[in-house]
């Protein structure tokens, strides 16, 4: 690779390639699924992808390959040039220098890459004999899946920038079907670490069977203005949805109304989000960004007060400002956007019981579905499908479904009134504790 990588160099600047930049990934991943006893999917993969870019005449071209070899690099310096002369942007372009050194994350867990496949499928198989043992009415355990995962990304310029990192993750998932009376309700839960001990079988089992079993026998509740407090797995796909608007690209294109507001109050005083790419229990960890800038740890939003955007270097010269170290690619073959890492809403100091005595009577709201037709990350809309449960006296009442939630996203961080202390990061890098976000608007029966 370095032999490779070297030549690609020398003939990018024969090329007239004024500075340029290769982005390799290597990944081993393997993914098994079982449903009601059977394996119905096994895959186990390694792959290797380079994503070489270069500024010709002040703009960026960009071309990848999965070949390495002198073909490969020949197609690569002429991808870059032809894509440099038919790209329309005309914004300033940089590749980081490699000034600043990046701080060493331990990021791998050779236990967890070394464990044999058969240990694998025996824990995914003993998360579905834990679903179909909490409860009778369990009727079925499907799309029961386990995934893990060793990635390496490496980056390299004609700057004399070398740096990588390699990262090991696992992630157990699954859904539940229960049956009781003719009403069939469905739950889901899923975890994921750098450690195959936070898989575990018990524990993820019971919360997929124990959200099925909890909202059999669900009903509509009467259209109306209700308090709303809204649990973590839901406020996390909240966040998930609308975390663009906290963007410096987006706000350059005139799509996020924060635009102009740092330093304004935009939410309540007890809501405080981070960005930390350096939390080691978040699955978005890393030393540095996808231009090698080294990974901080920043507060967008402090007590209320709208802090900072997340900037790539790109958008930061743009605003005049430092970059954040929030550069990310999609694959080594895609090109550079801003994107947040580990990105959560701070936990607050009380207990989620503590929420709902509180509260004393309200609504849960447990699932949101329908989040990219039904909500509008400009204006920051909202209107979507949900279940959850009523509260009556401070105490879960009923479970409810066919409900739709309505509000707006800007507001319902103004509007919030407490944080638990309960913050979970479901299947990535994006967390929420559960919040009590006022009152909502909610359409029944």
């Amino acid at each position: 690779m370095n032999e490779f990588l070297t030549k690609l160099m020398d003939e990018a600047a024969k090329a007239g390639i004024e500075a340029c930049e290769a982005y390799i990934v290597e990944r081993d991943s393997f993914r098994a699924m079982v449903t009601e006893g059977e394996i119905t999917e096994y895959n186990t993969n390694a792959t290797r992808g380079l994503g070489f870019r270069g500024l010709v005449n002040g703009r960026m071209g960009y071309a990848s390959t999965e070949a390495f070899d002198n073909d490969a690099i020949a197609q690569l310096v002429r991808g870059v040039v032809e894509s440099a002369e038919l790209s329309e942007d005309t914004d300033p372009v940089f590749l980081y220098d490699g000034s600043e050194e990046a701080p060493e994350l331990n990021l791998t867990n050779d236990e967890l890459a070394r464990l044999d496949p058969e240990v694998k499928l025996e824990r995914v198989q003993e998360m579905e004999k834990a679903i179909k043992a909490y409860d009778p009415r369990i009727d079925k355990a499907a799309h029961n899946m386990l995934q893990t995962g060793r990635h390496t990304v490496r980056i390299v310029n004609s700057y004399g920038l070398d740096r990588s990192y390699t990262e090991d993750m696992c992630l157990m998932y699954g859904q539940a079907t229960a049956k009781q009376d003719g009403h069939v309700s469905t739950g889901f839960f899923g975890k994921g670490g750098r450690s195959f001990d936070v898989l575990d079988a018990q524990y993820i089992g019971s919360e997929i069977a124990r959200d099925a079993v909890d909202n059999l026998g669900a009903t509509q509740i009467p259209s109306g203005s209700y308090r709303v407090i809204i649990h973590r797995a839901a406020m996390t796909d909240l966040l998930d949805t609308f975390c663009g608007v906290f963007s410096a690209e987006t706000a350059q294109k005139g799509l996020s109304l924060l635009k102009g507001r740092i330093g304004e109050a935009i939410a309540a005083d007890c809501v405080t989000i981070v960005d930390d790419p350096l939390l080691l229990d978040g699955l978005e960890a890393r030393p540095f960004d996808a231009e090698g800038v080294p990974s901080r740890a920043h507060t967008v939003v402090e007590k209320g007060v709208f802090k900072t955007f997340l900037h790539n270097l790109k958008t930061a010269h743009k605003d005049g400002v430092q970059t954040t170290g929030n550069a990310s690619k999609a694959g080594y073959a895609s090109s550079v956007h801003v994107s947040p890492s580990n990105f959560y809403i701070q936990n607050g100091d009380r207990s989620f019981d503590q929420l709902l005595a509180d509260m004393g009577d309200g609504v849960v709201i447990t699932e949101v579905s329908g989040l990219h037709a039904g909500a509008n990350p400009v204006s920051g809309d909202f209107s979507l499908l949900s279940k959850g449960y009523t509260v009556r006296n401070g105490k879960r009442e009923k479970p409810v479904e066919q409900i739709t939630v309505a509000g707006n996203f800007y507001e319902l961080l103004r509007n919030a009134r407490a944080m638990a202390d309960d913050l979970y990061f479901p299947l990535g890098g994006i967390g929420c504790p559960s919040i009590d976000v006022g009152e909502l608007s909610i359409s029944g029966c």
